[in-house]
């Protein structure tokens, strides 16, 4: 069994304003986005996008943290917070959900887009491969906090979480960090440059169907060593929330991914 290394969630702090581990992990995701989709745009010469990137950032990052909060409400908690309402806006005292996360940013993206006239499919490609690092450094953060610990197990790798009673878990939050962050980011970044059948590119709308497919079955699978929350469970019997929503997730991709070829062709 390995120790698991208790670091305080607080970085350092300043009266009452705390900065955290989880919080960098999100400046660290969204300025990752910022640096590799200016790049994509210089590589791609989509010069239509440039004067509105800075202003289609903001709105992607407000529809990320929208979503995710209205997920978490809706998707995990929503007897709880129809009882207290007013805690629903309260982001701080945790809570968000990367399905919710997800919607919001497709949803959000699409009608700033739509508004000004850009191409929808090619830009949710030049941002979708990049979300995968988010997703590690997020699960980095979830680890620090020692939140969203794994299943009981007996592998020599297991842990003690502070908050998961005295018997030895799985650190699935790592799972989650190489799987959904280091893995996925490396599949899409890489097959982004690489030609589909034959010389042609990929059809726009390629890479944002095969995130919704690769990261639902990662999630799906990974779901198996994550322990089910709480006050939630299993869902007949044996099914766990995050694997609902993923399962959802991966049929999404393979539907928009046939009515994009259909579409193309």
């Amino acid at each position: 069994m390995m120790t698991f290394p208790e670091i305080d969630p607080v970085i350092f702090g300043i009266g009452p304003l705390q900065v955290r581990w989880y919080g960098l992990m999100y400046v660290l995701g969204f300025t990752a986005t910022y640096f590799l989709v200016q790049k994509q745009i210089r590589d791609f010469s989509y010069k239509a996008l440039e004067p509105w990137f800075e202003n289609l950032n903001l709105a992607l990052i407000l529809s990320v943290v929208i979503g995710g909060r209205l997920g978490y409400v809706l998707f995990y908690n929503f007897s709880y917070y129809m009882q207290h309402p007013l805690e629903i806006p309260a982001t701080w005292t945790g809570g968000m959900s990367f399905h919710g996360a997800c919607l919001g940013v497709l949803i959000g993206g699409w009608l700033y887009i739509r508004k000004k006239k850009l191409d929808y499919w090619k830009c949710a490609d030049i941002y979708v491969v990049t979300i995968p690092i988010g997703l590690g450094l997020g699960r980095l953060g979830n680890f620090i906090n020692g939140e969203l610990f794994g299943r009981t197990t007996t592998v020599p790798w297991a842990m003690v979480f502070p908050g998961g009673g005295p018997q030895p878990r799985h650190p699935s939050q790592l799972y989650e960090m190489l799987l959904e962050g280091v893995l996925l980011f490396t599949i899409l970044w890489v097959l982004k440059d690489r030609p589909w059948k034959g010389n042609k590119n990929w059809p726009h709308g390629s890479m944002l169907c095969l995130f919704l497919i690769s990261y639902g079955s990662i999630r799906m699978f990974v779901e198996l060593f994550r322990e089910p929350d709480q006050h939630i469970g299993y869902l007949l019997g044996a099914i766990t929330r995050g694997q609902l929503l993923s399962g959802l997730m991966v049929l999404g991709g393979i539907v928009l991914w046939n009515l994009l070829r259909t579409r193309q062709n």
